[in-house]
Parts: C-alpha cells; sequence; structure tokens
C-alpha cells in the first residue's frame, strides 16, 4: 500500500430543503389553515478516526465529498427528510486545516473521535410555522440555507511513544522488526525504509508501547536532502527518541561521530522543539566489532560527541542488548504517562533527560 500522508480535499456539505406553502384541503373543512412543513436539513459531512488506517491513501484520488441537500418540504405537515450524511474514515493523528488560511480546524488523536467538517445547511420554513393567532393564513415560506464548502488540507502524524532516529543503513528497520510485530523491508542498501512503519512492542501482559520507524536522514535533510525530512513530522508526537548510530560502518572512511552530530544539527534546524525531546544513544551492530574493541570503540564514540544521556549498545541483528533497552524504555513511557499519578520506580541511570551533544 502507497503511504500517504498529506493530501488536499474537498468537501461540500447538503444543501436545506426548502419550505413550502400549502393550505389544508379536505370534505367539511373549508378554511383548513396552512399545513406547509419546513424543509429538511442538509447532510453534513463528517471525519471519524479509525484506528485501523495508517495512511491518507483513501483520499490521494478521491478528493471531493459532497452531501446530500435536504427534501423539501410538503403539504399536509409534512416536513422533509433531512440528507444523509457523509462520514469519512481517517487515521488516528490526522490534521485538519484550512487549505487557503493555513488555519488548524481539528485533529483526531483518538480511536472513534468524530468532528464535523462541514455543516448541513437548516431547512427553510414552511408558511405552517407563521401561523399565528393574528396571521390565519400565512403565504410566506423560506428556502433552505445552502451548506458549508470548504477546501481542507490533511495532514498525518503518526502517533508513536519512541521515534528511531538515524542514517540510512543504520540498522533502525532491523531493529523495530526485532522487538516488535512490524516486517519492514530490510536490505544491505540505503534507504530501503521509504515510508514510516509502526510496531506494537509488548512487554508483558497489558504492558506494550509503540515505535515509529522513518526514512534515514542525512546531511541537509532540513533543506530537502533525501527522504527523510519528508517524514520528520512523524516524530513530532513522540516521547522518546532512539538515536541509532552504526559502530562498524562499511565505509571505513566513514566517521559515526561526524554522522551522528549532523542528524542532531538537522533535528534543530527543522524543528528546535523536536530537538529538545529526551534522545537516547543506541549504538548498533556491535556483533561486527570483535569483543575486544567494543569498550574502546564505544568510549571514543561518546567521548567525541560528549554525550551526557543514557547509553545502550545492542545489536539488532542478534538482539544482543535488546531486551534491556526494551524494558528501559517501557520504565520511561510508563512514567510519563502516570506522572500525574506519582513517580514510577526507574533506575538512576536512565532517568530519560535529553542527552546533549
Amino acid at each position: 500500500m502507497k503511504f500517504v500522508d498529506e493530501t488536499t480535499i474537498d468537501v461540500a456539505a447538503g444543501d436545506g430543503g426548502n419550505g413550502c406553502a400549502s393550505f389544508r384541503h379536505e370534505k367539511y373543512k373549508e378554511f383548513g389553515g396552512p399545513d406547509g412543513g419546513d424543509g429538511g436539513r442538509g447532510g453534513h459531512v463528517m471525519a471519524v478516526a479509525d484506528s485501523s488506517l495508517n495512511t491518507l491513501v483513501d483520499f490521494r484520488f478521491t478528493r471531493r465529498f459532497e452531501a446530500k441537500r435536504g427534501e423539501h418540504g410538503k403539504g399536509s405537515d409534512m416536513f422533509g427528510v433531512k440528507g444523509e450524511d457523509i462520514v469519512l474514515r481517517m487515521p488516528v493523528g490526522t490534521i485538519v486545516s484550512d487549505a487557503e488560511t493555513g488555519e488548524v480546524l481539528f485533529e483526531l488523536l483518538q480511536p472513534g473521535e468524530q468532528v464535523t467538517l462541514a455543516k448541513g445547511g437548516d431547512g427553510g420554513f414552511g408558511n405552517l410555522h407563521y401561523k399565528s393567532s393574528t396571521n390565519r393564513a400565512p403565504r410566506q415560506k423560506t428556502p433552505g440555507w445552502p451548506g458549508e464548502r470548504r477546501t481542507l488540507r490533511l495532514e498525518l502524524k503518526v502517533l508513536a511513544d519512541v521515534g528511531l532516529l538515524g542514517m540510512p543503513n543504520a540498522g533502525k528497520s532491523t531493529l523495530i522488526a526485532a522487538i516488535s510485530n512490524a516486517r519492514p523491508k530490510i536490505a544491505d542498501y540505503p534507504f530501503t525504509t521509504l515510508y514510516p512503519n509502526l510496531g506494537v512492542v509488548r512487554v508483558g501482559p497489558e504492558k506494550s508501547f509503540v515505535v515509529a520507524d522513518v526514512p534515514g536522514l542525512i546531511e541537509g535533510a532540513s533543506e530537502g536532502a533525501g527522504l527523510g525530512h519528508q517524514f520528520l513530522r512523524h516524530l513530532q508526537r513522540t516521547r522518546l527518541l532512539l538515536h541509532l548510530v552504526d559502530v562498524a560502518p562499511f565505509d571505513e572512511a566513514v566517521d559515526p561521530v561526524q554522522q551522528a552530530k549532523a542528524i542532531v544539527a538537522e533535528l534543530k534546524k527543522y524543528d528546535p522543539g523536536l530537538h529538545a525531546k529526551p534522545r537516547w544513544l543506541v549504538l548498533n551492530k556491535l556483533d561486527m566489532v570483535p569483543a575486544e574493541e567494543r569498550e574502546s570503540r564505544v568510549n571514543d564514540i561518546v567521548r567525541r560527541l560528549r554525550y551526557k544521556g543514557p547509553v545502550f549498545q545492542i545489536s539488532a541483528l542478534t538482539r544482543e542488548g535488546c531486551e534491556l533497552l526494551v524494558q528501559k524504555i517501557y520504565e520511561h513511557i510508563a512514567r510519563v504517562h502516570q506522572e500525574q499519578q506519582g513517580p514510577v520506580q526507574v533506575d538512576p541511570r536512565f532517568d530519560g533527560t535529553a542527552g546533549q551533544m
């Protein structure tokens, strides 16, 4: 399925039905009086957050949605039937903005959350509405009100607790496949990941968190280089960033420290708020480093980065160190969720503070 996280749609609610001017005509009722009913309301265009969707591809080619108008009023005190509403299903995390002004109108953040994108017009009044003691035979009626029409911009920001950050081929897809139910494409060439992947990590009974893998970043991403800049928005709602660093790159001329610094710089350029998020350093592919060299290489990377946050040493391929990483992530996420209810006991060495490079 093609991943689409941004599109524009036109929505048009239904017009209200016209009111009816009618008088009762029955045998033995010479002065039956007015009996024209009101018109029906036009149909609304609504949106509902659906947790089973993870892309806006349904709105890629079908971009206009128009609800039916309300039925006109009729004689014999019959009001018009309201127009049928249209309900558009969108992924959780969708932001709905006015395409002309850029104003954010709605954010669908909870499964089942429902909002009205365009309100149907009210029905017009029939002459029955104007009947009074002084106006026994009114002939007034009004047309239905027009429904709202809007051009809307839809933008999806996935809802995940943890975001994976790193250069292409840092092992992000291998890690998410190792710790979750996600099955992303994995290969030994850069930019294997072309769109975000979400995985649910099960820590225990009723204990889980969601992790997001986005395409790898390269230097200049904030200005549009590479693919990752298109999906940085998906990291803005995460509570924790895992910065994966390849400690054994294929090209010996590549310096992991310079790559890590470049990514941190790109984060700051793109969004200072994203740069300020808690960020843990995860040194990956230790299985490719001789055991006697691991400690010195890890210490050298941390020292040159001047990093002061939590550091994890793992091999996503062999899953070495992944269990400890998952446990510490869950403790951090649980503490964030429950910070209003009191602190959760966690290892003081991994207090979740943002590492500084």
